[in-house]
């Protein structure tokens, strides 16, 4: 079968734009996805050169609206630009991920990556409230108080995705691998769609 490693953080705007479309490939191609939620802004920016939006030039940091603002128009998906909560941790989102797909699998972990970006991205949620998430998991008919309180059983996985995203040489947010290849951003879905195409 045709597997994708899917590295991202739940606080990135980008993943967000590209995570339903994203699905819809692998979908389309039969393709395995590999949740691997990491974390981005505390070991992988720190060693790829990397710099949290906060401390980036201003420059950078005003072309980035004006190209958040021109994906969501196009996608027609709804993203609040300068949400209440960002930047926030992203760090119990995505060991509930994590924890969600280990105990009822992928689907379902994908379903919740969704609703805590959409969350955080359009309805101005606090992804780094444990009731906030607990809330998020119960939407799924997911034990959103259980998976909350054994989030420290995530702690070893979420280390461990982080160190093969290092080793991956990633260093962005969202970041498809497909048999060695690597595909970086939301704008590089077509290509991935065209990889899978290919027999191999």
């Amino acid at each position: 079968m045709k597997t994708i490693d899917y590295y991202f953080s739940p606080s990135s705007p980008w993943t967000y734009l590209g995570h339903d479309r994203f699905i819809a490939v692998a979908a389309r191609h039969v393709a395995e996805i590999r949740v691997v939620p990491v974390d981005l802004g505390g070991r992988i920016f720190p060693g790829s050169g990397g710099l949290p939006l906060a401390q980036r030039a201003p420059q950078r940091q005003a072309y980035r609206l004006v190209e958040l603002r021109r994906w969501a128009n196009y996608l027609q998906v709804p993203l609040n630009l300068q949400p209440k909560f960002f930047p926030t941790p992203g760090h119990d989102a995505a060991r509930l991920i994590i924890l969600t797909q280990r105990q009822h699998g992928t689907a379902a972990a994908l379903k919740l990556t969704h609703t805590i970006m959409h969350g955080l991205w359009a309805e101005d949620r606090d992804i780094a409230d444990a009731q906030t998430l607990i809330d998020m998991a119960d939407k799924w008919k997911l034990p959103g108080r259980q998976l909350v309180a054994d989030l420290a059983q995530a702690d070893d996985r979420y280390a461990e995705n982080t160190q093969q995203a290092i080793e991956a040489q990633v260093f962005g947010a969202p970041w498809y691998t497909y048999l060695g290849e690597p595909f970086w951003g939301q704008d590089r879905l077509d290509f991935l769609d065209r990889a899978l195409a290919t027999e191999v």
